[in-house]
């Protein structure tokens, strides 16, 4: 969860995509050049520990633009395949 918040930071579309499970991952992605998302507090997490296959995090992002600032919550899910961990999809 923080690489891929880290890669919203500073715009790696290519890590976002490659992250994202095949099942689920859209063919594009375009991020907001407007947005600073600057921090990441983590809310809840289940499962995710060293030898289970999948998890949930529960976290808040926070963003600033020009003009306005705020925050995007989620549940996201990830599962593990061949040892890597993948974001799956999320409820906000």
């Amino acid at each position: 969860m923080r690489s891929r918040f880290s890669a919203f930071a500073v715009g790696n579309v290519d890590y976002l995509l490659a992250s994202w499970h095949p099942s689920t991952r859209p063919t594009t992605l375009e991020l907001d050049a407007e947005l600073r998302w600057y921090r990441l507090d983590i809310l809840d997490r289940v499962g995710g520990g060293p030898l289970e296959p999948r998890g949930v995090v529960e976290f808040e992002a926070f963003w600033r633009s020009r003009d306005s600032r705020g925050s995007q919550r989620e549940r996201s899910n990830f599962v593990r395949e061949s040892g890597r961990w993948f974001y799956l999809d999320g409820v906000g």
